[in-house]
């Protein structure tokens, strides 16, 4: 395990797929990460790369040839991590392609997550730089999942995520045998850039926005106000998600996005798909600012 900690927060980061694990208030000890009931969710926030959700058939096929590739790509559960800088306020994990990832996945690479600690607010970027001499295309996403209610005396019903933009776009649908994307949409958004939280509000999986205007949302309680904030700028789409019933929400800034049901299942035309040409660097940030209230 992995920490850094300033006078507001304190986090964690486990060696195996550089996930987070904690955000926790140092004067008040709450924890504002989903500690991974196995029973429920085993995960706190997954780091999602090369792709986002599932493939068809788990599989893509590039120059003619079929590939394997679970639910998310390889990095969550992958154990090659290496510590690459480390400071008093940010470490960086690094991913280097290797044999193994090598048949799953053709492309030479180097994938980096720094986690920056800066008052109450964590910020999570994402380095890609292509080490091949071809070019390299992948999605990469984050998977933050908040306790929901915070408090005992809470619940989930008196949550709520605010848009900073009021949102006249739907969410596309998926198909729950599949995990693949529909071209269907319903309607979640409320007061114009509001999405209640309840408990059957995951019944049909994720919600999933690929146009939305806005680039920042806060989970706030209904009588006491924000929680937090996660500012998701440089990502072009958006996942919102939990178990049915589950005392958390993830809200998941992607680069990427599932398999449509009528893909050709080629990488290169894969929706949402980053090609990164020969020697080229890609860099994305997302943050986590936890309001200032619930650090006293």
């Amino acid at each position: 395990m992995h920490r850094l900690k300033n006078n507001f927060l304190q986090i964690n980061i486990k060696s195996k797929g550089a996930e987070l694990c904690n955000i926790t208030s140092v004067k008040n000890k709450t924890e504002f990460m989903w500690q991974a009931d196995p029973e429920i969710w085993g995960s706190h926030a997954p780091n999602l790369f090369p792709i986002i959700g599932c493939m068809k058939d788990d599989s893509y096929i590039y120059k003619n040839k079929s590939y394997h590739m679970p639910k998310h790509g390889f990095a969550r559960h992958n154990d090659d991590f290496t510590i690459k800088n480390q400071t008093e306020s940010s470490i960086t994990f690094s991913l280097i392609s290797n044999g193994d990832l090598f048949e799953m996945y053709p492309f030479l690479f180097e994938f980096d997550i720094t986690y920056t600690l800066s008052e109450n607010r964590l910020t999570i970027n994402h380095k890609v730089t292509n080490i091949d001499k071809k070019p390299l295309y992948f999605s990469l996403g984050g998977h933050p999942a908040f306790n929901c209610p915070i408090s005992k005396d809470e619940n989930y019903t008196d949550y709520y995520l605010e848009f900073e933009k009021p949102e006249n776009t739907a969410s596309y649908v998926l198909n729950m045998n599949t995990g693949l994307l529909t071209h269907e949409t319903k309607p979640v958004f409320t007061d114009g850039n509001k999405i209640d939280l309840r408990p059957d509000l995951f019944n049909e999986d994720a919600l999933i926005f690929k146009d939305l205007k806005s680039r920042i949302v806060n989970l706030k309680h209904k009588t006491k106000g924000k929680l937090l904030t996660v500012n998701f700028e440089d990502f072009k789409q958006l996942g919102i998600w939990a178990k049915p019933n589950a005392p958390y929400v993830c809200i998941e800034p992607w680069l990427g996005i599932a398999d449509l049901e009528t893909t050709d299942q080629k990488i290169e035309t894969k929706e949402g798909i980053i090609e990164l040409e020969s020697g080229a660097v890609f860099e994305a940030s997302y943050s986590i600012e936890i309001d200032e209230k619930h650090l006293i």
